[in-house]
């Protein structure tokens, strides 16, 4: 450390989804509230909702009053209700946004004296509490952006409200402008903030998502997971995580119908999300046999899961680059396979395919290109094989120990005008990983 031992710093989050939420911000927000514990000296507080989106098996456990508290490995979580309707309809999401909302705002009353409070973006009108918290506390309030709206939604919505766009706008652009400091995913982020919102370069940080190369490694593909669902002989192309409106499936789907005259290539559809159902029943429709559904797995099967691909699929529509950040890219580079990334040129995964080459580029919303290159990695095995050891060394680039120091530097620097700079022994980080900024 560097003048001296750091006083103890006391944190708030805010984001409707947490542990056991599967949702990709849940674990996100989960292991660097945790981390921030255990080696950051820091006292957390997550303002959390019920989980909606859990691992295969599990249950929902639905708070039993408008407020509960708990803690959770070292971290106090306020759970705040909210309804558990359907995600897969607007107006079931919309209610349960709602409700939580309310709810949080008698939640914040009890987080006590923060010095940073960080809002995310789920859902985006969350940072009008953590404002209030903020501005309560005389905290330094710190927008955590994974998505930026309503401009994401105005690409992924057919209908929209143009009212509830404009009031989107509005809240977006007063906390941008509002808040003492802004992380974005990476500089495309970061331009769209700045053009879009009006936001000051000189307050947004970049600071990338993560994997645990800890958790996720290399592995066989003759493991549990392969052998339970029959798919150790297969050539497995994978899409893991949210399967939402932002994805374009329609175009995957297209891609594994012309895989079919391969019998040996499955697509195999790993996780849930709002147009699960749909696309689910359009594979049927379609007749693609060689297409599995299969539910988000538990932690301890992240590994397995990710050894049975041979191929993983990351994918975005049309003008969402910058907007939104597939953030899957980073459990796929630590799992040391290569990819197939449909997105924009401008996209971060773009960027960092074309750096690291570490998978191949299609159009996106292009079936047809998306199998080409996909197909390329079938039959060129050394090709595959050469990207996936560049995808695991440029996963140490993004590991959790490297970006969680760096959010933690970060709040320590606008509370304290100082980083923290916490040395940790390198026996506890991942072979290969670094602590350096």
């Amino acid at each position: 450390m560097h003048g001296g031992p750091m006083p103890r710093l006391r944190v708030c989050f805010f984001n409707r989804s947490y542990y056991p939420e599967v949702a990709s911000t849940g674990q996100l927000l989960t292991e660097l509230a945790e981390d921030l514990v255990q080696h950051y000296d820091c006292d957390v507080t997550v303002l959390a909702g019920p989980a909606l989106i859990r691992a295969a098996g599990e249950v929902a456990v639905r708070p039993h009053a408008l407020v509960t508290e708990e803690v959770c490995n070292g971290v106090r979580v306020l759970r705040a209700w909210g309804t558990c309707f359907s995600r897969r309809t607007l107006l079931g999401r919309g209610i349960n946004y709602l409700t939580y909302l309310l709810c949080s705002c008698l939640a914040a009353r009890r987080v006590q004296a923060p010095q940073v409070v960080v809002s995310m973006t789920d859902p985006p009108v969350i940072g009008l509490v953590a404002l209030l918290t903020a501005y309560r506390n005389r905290a330094k309030l710190l927008l955590w952006l994974q998505d930026i709206y309503p401009e994401a939604s105005r690409v992924l919505l057919s209908k929209r409200n143009r009212t509830l766009d404009w009031i989107l706008n509005r809240v977006s652009q007063m906390l941008v402008r509002k808040a003492d400091c802004l992380v974005v995913l990476g500089d495309t982020m970061l331009e769209r903030l700045v053009t879009r919102k009006r936001a000051h370069a000189a307050k947004i940080r970049v600071i990338p998502n993560w994997a645990d190369c800890s958790v996720i490694v290399p592995g066989p593909k003759d493991n549990p997971f392969s052998a339970a669902h029959n798919l150790a002989n297969a050539f497995v192309v994978m899409h893991s995580g949210n399967v939402g409106l932002a994805q374009g499936f329609d175009s995957l789907l297209d891609a594994a119908e012309r895989w079919q005259e391969h019998p040996d290539i499955v697509l195999v559809i790993v996780g849930d999300g709002i147009a699960n159902a749909g696309i689910q029943a359009k594979a049927r429709a379609r007749n693609l046999r060689n297409v599995i559904f299969l539910p988000y797995q538990p932690k301890e099967m992240l590994r397995h899961s990710y050894a049975t691909a041979d191929v993983f699929i990351i994918s975005l529509r049309k003008g969402l680059s910058g907007f939104i950040v597939p953030s899957k890219l980073y459990g796929i580079l630590a799992s040391g396979h290569p990819y197939v990334a449909a997105v924009e040129d401008d996209c971060e995964v773009a960027v960092i395919t074309r750096q690291r080459q570490c998978g191949l580029l299609a159009r996106p919303e292009d079936g047809e290109d998306l199998a080409r290159q996909v197909l390329t990695l079938y039959r060129d095995p050394e090709l595959a094989r050469q990207m996936g050891r560049n995808a695991r060394q440029a996963a140490l680039a993004f590991d959790r120990s490297v970006q969680v120091r760096a959010h933690a530097n970060l709040f320590y620097e606008l509370a304290c005008g100082a980083p923290h700079y916490r040395h940790l022994d390198p026996a506890q980080l991942p072979h290969g990983s670094s602590l350096a900024s």
